[in-house]
């Protein structure tokens, strides 16, 4: 049996839920539940993700401020991202959203 700190598992989840202890990066990882909520882009939302740009004017932060929400939710696994040019694109991972509510109900 793992030590505590060998524990695969349950360095994933306390990473899911530092990066849900935040209020606005919930909220974002909300929002990209649908994507089709933002403004138009050059690239679908949908296939290629939400640009921060949008993110950074919804959550009403600075860029600096929303790329460090982003990178804490891509650490936690939550979301992926994918560079257009310029632009960094966000969309949700839903197989480990799903797989971390599984997790939770298992291990709490």
């Amino acid at each position: 049996m793992p030590t505590a700190t060998e524990d695969p598992q349950s360095e994933e989840l306390a990473r899911a839920f530092k990066a849900l202890s935040n209020p606005m990066r919930v909220r974002i990882l909300h929002w990209l539940k649908d994507p089709g909520s933002f403004p138009p882009q050059s690239e679908p939302a949908e296939e290629v993700g939400v640009c921060l740009k949008h993110i950074q004017a919804r959550a009403g932060v600075s860029q600096s401020t929303a790329s460090q929400y982003m990178a804490t939710l891509q650490d936690a696994g939550l979301v992926t991202s994918q560079r257009i040019g310029a632009w960094t694109h966000y969309r949700r991972v839903e197989d480990r959203i799903a797989r971390l509510a599984e997790e939770l109900a298992a291990t709490v």
